[in-house]
């Protein structure tokens, strides 16, 4: 009887080890999303408040141009590449250290370590980057709008409060004539925008 208890143990708990085991892969599965692989919002959200206990955490938003006309256009497929390789440039721009979400639509945030002084200049590339046709969609012609600010100039703010300012910066490039870096909205406020040469600025 005392082998039998023992056994039915052992195959509990081996069978309890393979459902935390799926649990813990569905829950990691239910915080990316789907088509682009990064944190959904609540996902990026918990990460994104970690980072911002270090006073280099800069908040970045991201946006495409258009993007309801690449859309209606060339088609959904279309755009779904756009966002894809939008995620993908925004990923491998932040890296390891940072955080990037698709906080839902063609809106993406992140919030990345600037230890070196240097995220006006990374951003500017990467706003330029973001602009490049995606090579799965090339008659696809649009760019990413980018606004961003620091936590160091505003350590009394949350991450919401944070967003909005960020949000207030990229509508801010949005409405940008020409391929700008600028600073805007207050005196530490800074918006990016890459823009394809050639081509009118997004409304």
């Amino acid at each position: 009887m005392t082998n039998q208890v023992a056994i039915l143990i052992a195959a509990l708990s081996a069978a309890w080890g393979v459902h935390t085991v799926w649990m813990s892969r569905r829950l990691r599965t239910a915080r990316r999303d789907p088509l682009t692989g990064l944190w959904t919002r609540d996902a990026f959200t918990r990460q994104a408040r970690r980072l911002l206990r270090n006073r280099h955490a800069v908040v970045v938003l991201a946006d495409v141009d258009r993007f309801k006309q690449v859309n209606d256009t060339h088609g959904h497929a279309a755009g779904d590449a756009l966002l894809a390789a939008t995620a993908a440039r925004l990923a491998h721009a932040v890296g390891r250290c940072g955080v990037v979400g698709r906080l839902g639509g063609d809106e993406f945030a992140a919030v990345l370590v600037d230890r070196d002084g240097t995220a006006a200049d990374q951003l500017a590339v990467l706003g330029r980057i973001l602009a490049r046709p995606v090579e799965t969609a090339p008659d696809v012609h649009t760019s990413v709008s980018l606004g961003w600010v620091r936590q160091a100039d505003h350590p009394d703010e949350d991450l919401s409060a944070l967003l909005r300012r960020a949000d207030e910066a990229m509508y801010a490039a949005k409405r940008a004539p020409v391929p700008v870096r600028r600073a805007a909205l207050g005196r530490l406020l800074a918006s990016v925008t890459g823009r394809r040469p050639g081509r009118r600025s997004a409304a």
